[in-house]
């Protein structure tokens, strides 16, 4: 007999008006708390006309932007989908969990739980349609999310629950400037008063060559944007229909800049400030939030995004999370700087850092001795990239966009937004700006030292690392020491031949990633080296370590020992550690005619790989050895 039933006819009375009054307060709060959309975007910059571009036909947003507020300085956390993506579901920065490198596959902690399912376990329906590219598997995205894919939406919702729905448009990524027929199918449905005449545009970046050719690209950009502003209010007409406008708060925002070079996949402004536009009805307004028509400069971070919308939900923001509510009952403190971090894009190593308060922006390049311009596939096959490397050749580029052809970079720049919007005119080594460069720089290292900057570690190490523990989180040593420790080694290792004294102290360190740096420093400025650096490097290359031993084999080639540097290289292009054989063929296609005596272990590269990235190496390598053009995936 079960309790209620033994209970008399006064009691149950009493319990049903109980539980049908838990009920309705479980409902009413609810109704009370609510329904957010996200409308995001790939790919695309602030170029709408709500933000004052001429050329913009993005009535949709703009109208958005007058009933709610526009976001003027909102920039992501990486110029790249996936990295900036983790770092909106979890409010964390990608290279302090070890999702940076693009494609990678990182095992989360078990106490890092992705925003959403803090929602979920609140009450709300929690939906994405349809793109994830969060670089981890686990938690899966039907743990994080009540639906996923391309039928998930908030119209699925049991009666009662406020939702979270999270619409994704893909007709802007870089494919579909590059892609004739995509470029024809994304804009299909676009009126002749909606298209752009190429040769009339006054906005082309001056890092930019100004031909037809790049002019179509740009043409290209406004009117996919323009698609996807007709997506925008096809999808607010949905919300009205359902009666729904007045109880639903709507973002609008870009995963990172324009899909061309120099954009997409770098730190600049280019490639990382994004737009952010918000309407919040009026009941759910707070202290002059979101009042119609409004403009706010706040400093916005992409890890940002997570901890808002659990704020405005009425929860609590993980401590764990780096992320700031910018908007909702509970503000934390505003931000001073927003920070940003580049690593592996496909095929290619890059650590690069930025940070930027509302005026400057500061970078530093900890691998400068790498062009700007590393040969990648996919951003290769793009018409804008293909007429840079036709004029490159030709040496008809224009001054600023010959810039970013330079065979290195300098390790540090600083641009002054104000005066120099495109970034242009670097500033780092004015003295004019030498305070906002240390003080730039400062809070720069502040940053990657207390969030724990993974990307200094070799991907070979993490790897290796990975192998014996939880998480990949769990592989950087998060001691303040050790910390401060990595990020001068990688600092000095990208400095100058003037600070190998320091550098070299650090070469019998136990910590295999401040070898790494010491044996790559030796490398980046191997023709200053002398007897004292070469041999330090002549006994790394038995490292137990393979990014020590990779880093040590590319400084002995680059001083002029190849017979000892190259056949650690070959040895590394068949390891068992699939980032060693990667670090291995990056080193090979670095070295040039150097490297013709590993050509054909370099073609046996070509085949049976854990990874397309080692063959889109190995094959660049060959075709230079050779004078072939021999295409890979």
């Amino acid at each position: 007999m079960s309790l209620f039933s033994r209970l008399g006819p006064a009691l149950k009375s009493l319990l049903a008006v109980v539980l049908a009054s838990v009920t309705t307060l479980i409902t009413t709060a609810a109704s009370e708390r609510p329904n957010i959309l996200w409308l995001s975007a790939e790919d695309i910059s602030p170029h709408f006309g709500c933000y004052g571009d001429p050329h913009a036909v993005t009535p949709n947003v703009d109208a958005l932007a007058d009933q709610g507020t526009r976001f003027t300085h909102v920039f992501t956390a990486a110029g790249v989908c996936a990295p900036c993506r983790s770092s909106i579901i979890t409010g964390m920065y990608q290279n302090s969990v070890g999702t940076h490198h693009m494609r990678c596959n990182a095992r989360m902690p078990e106490w890092l739980k992705p925003f959403p399912i803090y929602l979920r376990e609140a009450g709300y329906y929690c939906t994405n349609n349809s793109k994830t590219d969060y670089q981890f598997k686990k938690p899966s995205t039907g743990e994080i999310w009540d639906e996923n894919g391309g039928k998930a939406g908030w119209q699925n919702r049991p009666d009662g629950l406020p939702f979270f729905a999270v619409y994704n448009f893909t007709g802007c990524h870089e494919s579909g400037i590059a892609s004739k027929s995509k470029y024809e199918s994304v804009t299909s449905k676009l009126k002749p008063e909606e298209r752009q005449d190429a040769a009339k545009l006054t906005t082309l970046p001056p890092y930019y060559p100004d031909t037809p050719v790049v002019r179509e690209d740009w043409k290209r950009n406004y009117e996919l944007i323009t698609a996807f502003d007709r997506w925008v209010g096809e999808h607010l007409q949905r919300l009205r229909d359902a009666g729904l406008e007045d109880d639903t708060i709507v973002m609008i925002w870009s995963d990172h800049g324009v899909g061309l070079p120099r954009a997409k996949r770098w730190l600049y402004d280019s490639g990382t400030r994004i737009p952010f536009v918000v309407r919040i009805p009026e009941r759910f307004r707070v202290g002059g939030q979101g009042e119609p028509g409004t403009t706010s400069d706040a400093l916005v971070n992409s890890t940002d995004f997570g901890p808002t919308v659990l704020n405005l939900a009425g929860l609590p923001v993980p401590d764990h999370m780096h992320g700031r509510a910018f908007l909702g009952s509970k503000l934390t403190p505003p931000r001073e700087y927003v920070f940003g971090a580049r690593d592996r894009m496909d095929e290619r190593y890059d650590i690069i850092r930025a940070v930027r308060d509302r005026r400057y922006r500061y970078i530093r390049n900890f691998e400068a001795t790498k062009p700007y311009y590393q040969y990648m596939n996919t951003p290769e096959k793009g018409a804008t990239m293909q007429e840079i490397r036709r004029l490159e050749k030709s040496g008809e580029l224009p001054p600023a966009a010959a810039l970013f052809t330079a065979r290195s970079k300098p390790a540090e720049e600083l641009y002054d937004l104000e005066k120099d919007p495109h970034e242009i005119n670097n500033l780092a080594m004015d003295p004019g700006y030498g305070e906002i460069r240390k003080r730039m720089l400062s809070a720069m290292t502040a940053w990657q030292e207390k969030v724990g900057d993974m990307g200094l570690m070799p991907e070979s190490e993490i790897e290796r690392l990975v192998r014996t523990t939880d998480s990949t989180y769990e592989v950087l040593p998060r001691d303040a020491d050790a910390l401060k420790q990595m990020t001068r080694a990688a600092v000095l290792a990208s400095t100058g031949p003037e600070v190998f004294p320091e550098l070299l102290k650090l070469a019998e360190s136990p910590n295999p990633t401040l070898r790494y740096w010491v044996a790559t420093g030796i490398g980046n400025f191997a023709e200053e080296a002398g007897e004292n650096e070469v041999s330090v490097a002549r006994r790394m290359i038995a490292d137990k370590t393979p990014a020590v031993r990779i880093a040590a084999a590319r400084a002995l080639c680059r001083s002029g020992e190849v017979e000892a540097g190259l056949p650690v290289l070959v040895k590394e292009l068949g390891s068992d550690n699939p980032w060693a054989r990667l670090e291995a063929a990056i080193v090979l296609d670095e070295l040039d005619e150097a490297a013709r005596p590993a050509l054909p272990a370099l073609q046996k590269a070509l085949k049976d790989q854990p990874n397309k990235y080692i063959v889109r190496v190995a094959n660049k390598a060959v075709n230079d050895l050779l004078g072939t053009d021999h295409q890979v995936p």
